[in-house]
């Protein structure tokens, strides 16, 4: 059964003149909400929970991709069953009531928001998330329950990419945006989700963090050459606000996580941008840090023709040196870990790369593939997310990776399961959707 929720937009506005618009990018009309869905295979029984990803769905074509509206799709499994599919918009406060992220004086109106690129779960609140504005609360059906600023303490943007430490509990995020000092701030949660930490990051400018790293003792910022533009930010077209400034530079912050007000100690690194690490971890003296590395990006423009490919840098806190190493040449995106390792050396991460899936040994080097679709109609994996087994060891082998994959043959898209002890052989399931689900950023498995 299908109930339509909404006909929000008239699909001939989506055009066809940018990347966005055509094929897997283009946005869908309709919010759904399908049960009992069909499955080829079998689904693993005890995987009971809920997967969800968040990415942008415009409702006009104008503006950048990253600007689109969010919108969550999400599938219910139970019982080794897939109990049913929705998508829903994320209901922000700017969503009937568009309005400008920046006031008249520079302040920012936190509650102007897409939430269009994570979502994520801590101390029992799913949490959408775009870098520039206040989280925004859903509901398990998806419904948006609204702004969440932590009981009125947070006054300040939040990450799409906080961190959760799995020893603590904690949540650790930062938030930056502000065109005056400080451009960027830290912020930690504790395991209940009381805001417990804020203190200033001093940068020299406003660069655009996307990302950082946590390890079981520090706190690493990238401080990167892509800083806002203020010529961008009034031409009014929607485009990003940021360019690469070759005379930034690039450096890593290091912070202790158990002298959160102390010293930030600044370690300078080649010039690069990063949207995403993998991990990062304490190896005695040094922090070794994984992320997908960007030469250069956006000189002349927001675009996306710039490749990135899978780097490692070490840290070493006595001697205060940094070296860097690139793994392979693999065009890769999306890096994700087992979670219950987040802080720890993790032996996998698994990244999307072209038509496939590929899976990184950290310790090795080496890499395996799950490829999708045929040579003539290849698939579109999204990003991948590792539940763990609840009744096998406590390893990255013993559970399942969990994708959105788009199929050019039939223009749909499928939840895959694949099995992480059988990376590179045939998916243990496949979950048919009642419609495509465009391409986005990110998501998580919620069990129950």
């Amino acid at each position: 059964m299908t109930e339509t929720a909404t006909d929000h937009d008239d699909p001939t506005l989506f055009g066809t003149g940018d990347f966005f618009q055509r094929g897997n990018y283009a946005p869908v009309a309709d919010e759904l909400t399908e049960y009992d869905l069909p499955v080829t295979g079998t689904i693993p029984p005890e995987l009971s929970g809920w997967y969800l990803r968040n990415g942008p769905n415009p409702r006009s074509s104008t503006g950048h991709w990253f600007t689109g509206d969010g919108m969550i799709h999400g599938v219910r499994l139970e019982a080794g069953q897939a109990k049913w599919y929705r998508n829903r918009w994320v209901r922000t406060d700017s969503f009937d009531d568009p309005r400008p992220f920046y006031n008249a004086d520079g302040t920012r109106n936190l509650r102007v928001s897409v939430a269009n690129t994570h979502v994520v779960n801590h101390a029992g609140k799913t949490l959408a998330l775009v870098e520039s504005s206040l989280p925004y609360q859903i509901t398990d059906e998806l419904e948006t329950v609204g702004a969440y600023d932590f009981d009125g303490k947070l006054v300040d943007a939040m990450t799409a990419h906080p961190k959760i430490c799995p020893v603590t509990g904690e949540l650790h995020f930062f938030g930056y945006g502000s065109v005056f000092a400080p451009h960027v701030t830290y912020h930690r949660a504790d395991a209940d989700g009381n805001l417990v930490i804020d203190r200033p990051v001093d940068v020299p400018a406003l660069t655009m963090m996307h990302d950082f790293a946590l390890t079981a003792n520090f706190v690493v910022f990238l401080d990167l050459p892509i800083v806002f533009d203020v010529d961008f930010a009034r031409n009014g077209t929607g485009d990003m606000p940021y360019r690469w400034d070759d005379g930034y530079g690039a450096r890593l912050g290091v912070l202790r996580r158990d002298d959160p007000f102390g010293e930030v100690r600044w370690f300078d690194i080649d010039p690069c941008y990063v949207f995403h690490v993998a991990n990062a971890h304490d190896d005695g003296n040094t922090i070794v840090l994984q992320a997908v590395r960007y030469p250069e990006l956006w000189r002349d423009d927001a675009g996306f023709d710039a490749q990135a490919v899978m780097w490692t840098w070490t840290i070493d806190m006595q001697r205060g040196t940094v070296s860097e190493r690139q793994h392979d040449d693999r065009v890769v995106e999306f890096p994700r870990i087992d979670d219950r390792l987040a802080t720890l050396p993790a032996r996998y991460a698994v990244t999307v790369g072209d038509a496939r899936l590929i899976r990184h040994d950290l310790r090795t080097g080496s890499t395996v593939e799950h490829r999708f679709g045929t040579v003539d109609a290849p698939g579109g994996p999204g990003e991948a997310v590792f539940v763990p087994s609840t009744v096998g060891p406590a390893d990255e082998s013993s559970g399942w990776y969990l994708a959105y994959v788009y199929d050019p043959a039939r223009n749909g898209s499928d939840l895959v399961i694949i099995d992480a002890s059988d990376f590179t052989g045939p998916p243990v399931a496949r979950i048919s959707l009642p419609q495509r689900v465009p391409y986005g950023f990110h998501g998580n498995w919620i069990a129950d």
